[in-house]
This record gives C-alpha cells, structure tokens and sequence, in this order.
C-alpha cells in the first residue's frame, strides 16, 4: 500500500506535529507533502524524512512568516500530485484537507479543527492580531473567499477523524460531517512524578492572545504565587509588562528538561478555549492536577476533584476564587497519572491503525458490490 502523509505547515513543533510524528512512526517510508518546511523551526523531528514542499518554499521570509501568504495556500496545496498513492493521510487544521485525489485513493483527514480564522473565530482573529487598521479593514473579503474555499476543501477527504469530541461538534456545523474521535498522542512515559513538589504553579503556551496567559497573570498578579510560564511568541513583551515578580519567564524549554518542570509543579495552569490540550495530558503524566476552563478540549481531559479543578468563567476572579480552593493533598498522583495513560502515544497509533485497516475493508467491499 503506497502511502502519502500531508501536513499544513512545518514551521513550527506543537501539538498537530505530534500527531505527524506518530504517523511517521506507523508508515516509516511515507513522505509528508506540506506548503513549508523549517529545519530550524521543527528541531530534529522531521530529520532524514522525504519532504516535498509546494512552491511556497521558495517565497522569502515564508518559513518564518506564513500568515501574509495564506491567499496563496489553496492554489499551492491542490499543487501536488498524489495521483500514485493508495492512501492519503492528511493531518489539518487549514488547508492540507485540501489535496486533491484520485478516485481509487482513500482519503482520511486528522482535523485538528475546522479553520479556525474563517469559521467562529474570524471576528476574534481580526481583532487581537496586531494588524494596522489599514490592513484589518481589507483583510474580510479575503476571509470569506477563505471560508467558500474552506467549505469545498471539507467535502474532499473520505473520512474525518478529530482530536476530541469538542472538535467533532465543530466539524458537524461547519462542515457537516461525521467524524470518530480519536484523542491526539501523548508521550507519557517521558513524564514523571516527583515525591516533592515546588511550590510554583505552570504554564505552557505559545504566547497568543486565545491562550489567555493575560489572565493567568492577572489572577497570580493579585495572589502573589509564583507562577512559571515555559513558551514564546508574539504577546511577549505585552504579557511581561504586566506581570509582577512573582512571574517567571522561562522562555523555550528542551524537551529533555520540560518534565522536571511538570513534575515539581503544584498544579497546571490551562485558562483557555483548546480543541485538546495536550499539555494538560503532559502535566497529568507527570501527577499534577490540571485547574481549567470549563469549556473546550478540557472537558475530555479533566475530571472534576479526581484530576483537576475547573474555574466556571473565564476571567481572572474566577480563576482566583478556585486557586484559593486548591490543595495539592486533594489529589492522588497515582489516580492522576493512571488516567493520563488513556492518551499515550501507543494507543493513538494503535487506534488510527485499527480505524485504516477498518476503512480500507470497507472500501473494497464497496468496490465489490459496485
């Protein structure tokens, strides 16, 4: 079986790019067909694989800056030539959905969301991005030519499998489609829990605005606690200016040193709206409780006075009133750590094994019949 696994863009190492790994890891000799591609941005995780980039690549400042070119992605992903594969795995949040197939090919599509700048979030998207006004002005025309792109993409794959049922929802209304869910791979097994904690509390976040890391501040402002926030991005300077002495920056971590942070934490920080959450998954690996918002991927990882702790309102009072709850003695790292273990990387590629060999059966029985 000729296999091809295509990707949005690899620009960046977060949650979707694990998920790309773990497929790597099922079909070893697949290539990964994606708009962009960045050694320095990616790290070795992509090392020595076959990498086929679209024209984009040749672009100046593309690999560092994507979001000025997206106009150009839908003409740049139906680009490229799949026409020889038997299987497509496209692993999406934008645009790699967007591949175009041959009949006989089975395409199934890992959603990590629908497009989240063209469907609920667009408003949002416009308005927290520092954008001149010039440019905010012009920027929903194009939007919506996006979104009418987006809506006939979402018809091509065959199949639909999402990271949580949160996503499942979003993919039904948008798109409407069914999709399985299957909850993206974490490595467990790298975590560990320490028999004595510090007396911080964590972060880990890319530093955009629907990451509410302003929140998070505001709320150990008024505390005094201290607080760690492990990550980068363009809300830096913004957020560092409002934090008091109590906050630590600590910038990008190794992967190598993250789970000591994770295991001498008191508990995990996670305010925001996620399709997922795998570092919720991360920080529950290591034995720490998870204090969340009540919405979002959170809602299939946290279970209430077992795992975590969730604050009803996503504001900063809200946030406080459960941190004054919290006792770390309330939880046991052993309940914590066990109920991470539904979410390991095995048993995600496991399932997506399960659910290939599944489809392709079901194919050829169709074949038949016709």
């Amino acid at each position: 079986m000729r296999v091809a696994l295509v990707h949005d863009y690899l620009n960046q190492y977060g949650g979707a790019e694990r998920v790309l790994e773990a497929f790597c890891e099922i079909w070893p000799e697949a290539p990964i067909f994606t708009l962009v591609y960045s050694r320095q941005r990616t790290g070795s995780a992509f090392t020595g694989r076959n990498i086929k980039t679209s024209f984009l690549q040749r672009v100046p400042f593309v690999r560092a800056h994507h979001r000025p070119f997206l106009m150009l992605m839908p003409l740049a992903i139906e680009q490229f030539d799949l026409s020889k594969y038997d299987l497509v795995i496209s692993d999406s949040a934008s645009f790699a959905k967007g591949v175009i197939t041959r009949p006989g090919t089975l395409h199934i599509c890992y959603c990590h969301t629908p497009t989240r700048y063209v469907w609920d979030d667009s408003h949002r998207y416009v308005r927290e991005f520092a954008y001149p006004k010039l440019i905010k002005r012009i920027i929903p025309p194009f939007l919506n030519y996006l979104r009418l792109w987006d809506e006939a993409a979402a018809d091509r794959p065959d199949k639909y499998l999402v990271n949580s049922h949160f996503v499942a929802s979003r993919v039904k209304k948008y798109y409407r489609r069914g999709a399985q869910v299957i909850h993206p791979p974490v490595k467990t097994s790298h975590f560990y829990a320490s028999s004595e904690p510090g007396d911080y509390f964590l972060m880990v976040a890319r530093f955009l605005p629907y990451k509410k890391i302003d929140l998070a501040i505001e709320a150990f402002n008024y505390l005094g606690w201290p607080l760690k926030i492990i990550g980068d991005g363009p809300e830096k300077k913004r957020l560092a200016k409002m934090a008091r002495a109590n906050i630590e920056f600590v910038g990008l971590v190794d992967d190598k040193l993250l789970p000591d942070y994770y295991a001498k934490c008191r508990a995990f920080i996670f305010p925001q709206e996620e399709d997922f959450g795998i570092t919720a998954v991360e920080a529950m690996s290591a034995g720490r409780p998870v204090i969340a918002w009540r919405g979002g991927g959170a809602l299939e990882i946290v279970k209430e006075g077992e795992t975590g702790l969730f604050f009803g309102e996503e504001n900063a009072q809200s946030l406080i009133e459960v941190l004054q709850k919290f006792r770390l003695t309330d939880f046991s790292t052993q309940v914590i750590r066990a109920h991470a273990q539904r979410f390991d990387k095995e048993v995600f590629k496991e399932k997506i094994k399960r659910f290939v060999e599944a489809s392709f059966k079901e194919r050829q029985q169709a074949n038949r019949i016709i």
